[in-house]
């Protein structure tokens, strides 16, 4: 029998273009876009989940958010009735983590570097955005559908909120996702330069996907699947910010990275049932994504094997850097679990980061759990980021359901990466919602009712959703059709990559070795004997 998972190369057109403010964007070619009409479409598979059970989110229904206005309570004839466009209630200063302790809040970027002192006490979490959907600072008062404001205008967008939020002006100036592309980006309907539309559409898209692909592999039609559940925020805010030529060497759980460079469902879909469209070929595991079209390299399973990959590709755009000053200059970046710093390699790795001087960025994903070990038997210590100063790196933590916090710390982190020639690290803090796998059931180490709450506050699909809404660029309808859209979009592609055929056998035998050695040759032809002497086939 033959195990099917997934990857090959296909070829995904990727070019840096420079905006008129110097930011990098994106244009991405030889991309096909999903049909989206639901004419072709049976009604089962348009309104439905298609009889899918998943243990954890029983649909693909993205939590509908609540509206919650800047309001300031008047008491008026005994009671206390709402005053819209006053300051709201007081910011929240402290956060509280599953299983971390209490951390400070602050609207400072600050990456603290290997010469400053080092924070006293708790490190504290840069944020941007509050859960209620609002920016942080001296205006609160941002009034609901602004008649200044032009109806997704991202340019006059961004004019505004420099005027009302002078506390984030910097981060605001400079931020990608709120400058509308150069090129139009092919996966999306509608407003195709709407770089924070895209942004908010593809955090919906990541949780469709997984949602129905958890669900397949439930019903048997591929063998794994690991969601990414309350983690959206994180990995498209950190990916916005990254210069497409930029490396990705991920661990398992950064499919949104791969999307946003423009990796379609298409392809997703191909190596989660590894077909014969599968970029490796049948050879991996499903979620072992890869592309080097779109330089991320392919997940390995081992945890922790990245870090030092992504070391040793730091240190050779060092080399580059120095012998090609006029270049433009690239990083690269790791990204790990909390659970996978407690491996040699992640030691390995900061030592030779730090010795070597590379530019490159460490991305923690602090979500809590190491498969069923919680933080709290993890580490005894202030979470990951306190390690940074011990292997003298700079270093900074951030709220990872915050995706404008997200973006803005990794803008800063890639550019004194490069300025200095230093790695950096991010710790992201934000929690798993779904499972660590399909091989895992987290009810056997937590409470629903801690997934529940801390869905409730802190999903950044819906901290992004309410700050949308309050300029009127999404309402109810808007977001449905956007759900509809993407779930229609993943189960096409998903019913298209089941039927396609095998890999090749052949395929098991390719691709490391430029002329196959005599001993690959003499297994090849064993498997083809004993094909035809079992199976019939060979």
């Amino acid at each position: 029998m033959i195990v099917r998972s997934s990857q090959r190369w296909t070829k995904c057109c990727l070019a840096s273009r420079a905006t008129t403010n110097g930011m990098a964007s994106l244009n991405v070619a030889n991309i096909s876009n999903c049909d989206r009409s639901m004419s072709t479409v049976p009604l089962h598979l348009a309104r439905s989940n298609n009889g899918m059970v998943n243990v954890l989110v029983k649909s693909t229904k993205v939590p509908r958010p609540v509206m919650i206005l800047p309001l300031k309570q008047k008491k008026k004839d005994g009671n206390y009735s709402p005053v819209l466009g006053e300051r709201a209630e007081a910011m929240p200063d402290h956060i509280s983590y599953v299983g971390n302790e209490r951390m400070p809040i602050t609207s400072s970027l600050n990456i603290v570097k290997p010469e400053d002192d080092v924070p006293r006490g708790i490190w504290p979490v840069f944020r941007m955005m509050d859960e209620n959907g609002m920016l942080r600072g001296n205006d609160q008062s941002t009034p609901i559908f602004s008649s200044e404001l032009v109806h997704h205008d991202l340019d006059q967008l961004r004019s505004y909120l420099e005027q009302h939020h002078p506390l984030f002006y910097k981060e605001i100036r400079s931020s990608t996702l709120l400058y509308p592309s150069v090129h139009e980006y092919p996966d999306m309907p509608t407003q195709p330069h709407n770089t924070l539309l895209r942004a908010y559409r593809q955090m919906i898209r990541l949780r469709k996907m997984d949602t129905i692909l958890h669900n397949a592999q439930r019903q048997g039609r591929i063998s794994f699947y690991m969601t990414h559940h309350g983690e959206e925020g994180l990995l498209i805010g950190s990916a916005s910010a990254l210069n497409p030529k930029d490396y990705v060497f991920a661990q398992y759980r950064e499919a949104g990275v791969l999307m946003w460079r423009g990796f379609t469902l298409d392809q997703f879909c191909n190596q989660c049932f590894s077909n014969d469209l599968d970029l490796g070929k049948g050879r991996q595991m499903p979620v072992h994504y890869g592309c080097r079209a779109l330089n991320f390299q392919t997940v390995s399973s081992p945890l922790g094997t990245q870090l030092t990959q992504a070391v040793g590709a730091a240190y050779k755009f060092k080399l580059d850097a120095a012998s090609h000053p006029e270049k433009e200059h690239i990083i690269s970046i790791a990204y790990f679990g909390d659970g996978a710093a407690s491996c040699i390699d992640f030691h390995s790795a900061c030592n030779f980061a730090s010795t070597l001087r590379v530019p490159m960025i460490f991305f923690c994903r602090n979500n809590g759990y190491a498969i069923s070990t919680p933080v709290k038997d993890q580490y005894a210590g202030d979470g990951i980021i306190s390690r940074a100063p011990g292997y003298g790196m700079a270093g900074i933590r951030v709220d990872g359901n915050d995706i404008f916090a997200v973006h803005a710390a990794v803008q800063e982190a890639r550019a004194y990466a490069v300025q200095t020639s230093s790695p950096v690290m991010i710790e992201a803090m934000t929690y798993r919602q779904g499972h660590h796998s399909t091989s895992d059931d987290s009810a056997r180490y937590r409470a629903a009712e801690e997934v529940q709450v801390a869905t409730n506050v802190s999903d950044p699909t819906v901290r992004l959703d309410l700050f949308l809404r309050r300029f009127g660029w999404i309402d109810d309808n808007v977001a449905t059709s956007i759900e509809d859209e993407e779930r229609i979009a993943v189960l096409r592609a998903m019913e298209a990559a089941e039927a396609r055929p095998d890999p090749k056998i052949e395929h098991m035998f390719e691709d490391v070795y430029h002329e196959k050695p005599p001993h690959l040759v003499r297994q090849e032809e064993e498997l083809h004997r004993h094909l035809k002497k079992y199976d019939g086939q060979g």
